[in-house]
């Protein structure tokens, strides 16, 4: 099965999204803010990664972009996991590079339906 970072700088959410994750079969990686997620994301290169869009040090927006305009992290598939769901903000994250927006709250059932979407 594939790797996935979760990150999110409530360690409650990395939980829940990590259980789900899991219960597909996949490895989890864990990070609590954007700097730390493109830091991962260049050691382990995982398939997916689940990220929050408001935390500190760097928000999810930011990382996305960096990590969709390195060559090296360009072709992980990257969901935005954030309470920011208005018109404008999945605009926002599309043009940073983001495949997919879920707000929260979500369900475990959309969470497993975007997997298996973004890795067939």
């Amino acid at each position: 099965m594939a790797t996935i970072l979760i990150v999110d700088d409530q360690k409650t959410d990395r939980e829940i999204l990590g259980r789900i994750v899991t219960s597909l079969g996949h490895e989890v990686l864990f990070a609590h803010d954007g700097e730390s997620a493109v830091i991962k994301a260049h050691a382990h290169h995982p398939a997916m990664i689940l990220m929050d869009v408001v935390m500190p040090m760097m928000d999810g927006f930011n990382a996305c972009r960096r990590l969709k305009k390195d060559p090296a992290t360009t072709a992980i598939k990257i969901v935005l996991v954030t309470q920011k769901g208005t018109e404008s903000d999945k605009f926002w994250g599309r043009k940073q590079g983001a495949d997919q927006h879920v707000v929260k709250p979500y369900s475990a059932e959309q969470i497993q339906q975007v997997i298996k979407e973004q890795l067939g």
